[in-house]
């Protein structure tokens, strides 16, 4: 799947969405053109993470081939990778003051995913996307880096989401394509997500 915008129509749209951002009490999570990847700065799930992401997703889609779904898994602070959830469970922690590193994504009946992390002493990574059934994975580990923000794109209709960040808690959700999470700028680690289509 490709971001579809130009880069200007991209600046306005971010612009727009920055100003609904904060008015929604996203504490700031300021959504960025697609810059490219940066060498070095992406995670890769291990095969067994990737595998249960997309099994997940695959028999969510099964279970209701008509709906869509989306599964996820978080690369947590001193656990590493969770187990794969999905359409709304909560992937990371809450209460347990953990940074969350790094999140794998993958989505039935969308039309595929796009997803852009944003990390501290970083910033937005850049877009990386996976088509329906398969699985994409943003953000570091190995590296102690907190993500702090995430943009989620799907190829069509839309997608949800919900972060727990550092000192606020969760976050209001929000709905759109793309939609941004997250702080940025105030260096807060998101500590857990919820994602739903």
């Amino acid at each position: 799947m490709r971001i579809s915008m130009s880069r200007p129509a991209g600046a306005v749209v971010g612009l727009a969405l920055a100003g609904v951002l904060g008015a929604a009490g996203v504490a700031g999570a300021q959504p960025r053109p697609s810059a490219p990847v940066r060498d070095g700065a992406v995670a890769e799930a291990p095969a067994s993470v990737v595998a249960d992401v997309q099994a997940a997703a695959a028999r969510q889609h099964a279970l209701a081939p008509a709906a869509r779904t989306v599964c996820y898994a978080a690369h947590v602070q001193d656990v590493g990778w969770q187990p794969a959830v999905c359409d709304g469970a909560v992937a990371g922690t809450t209460g347990q003051s953990r940074r969350m590193e790094a999140v794998t994504i993958a989505t039935g009946g969308t039309g595929g995913i796009c997803a852009d992390a944003h990390l501290a002493d970083i910033g937005w990574q850049g877009w990386r996307c996976a088509a329906d059934g398969k699985a994409v994975t943003v953000g570091t580990t190995g590296q102690s880096r907190r993500m702090e923000a995430l943009g989620l794109q799907v190829g069509n209709g839309s997608v949800a989401a919900q972060a727990h960040v550092a000192d606020y808690g969760w976050l209001n959700a929000l709905n759109g394509n793309p939609v941004y999470v997250g702080t940025t700028g105030q260096s807060r680690r998101m500590e857990a997500v919820r994602v739903w289509v």
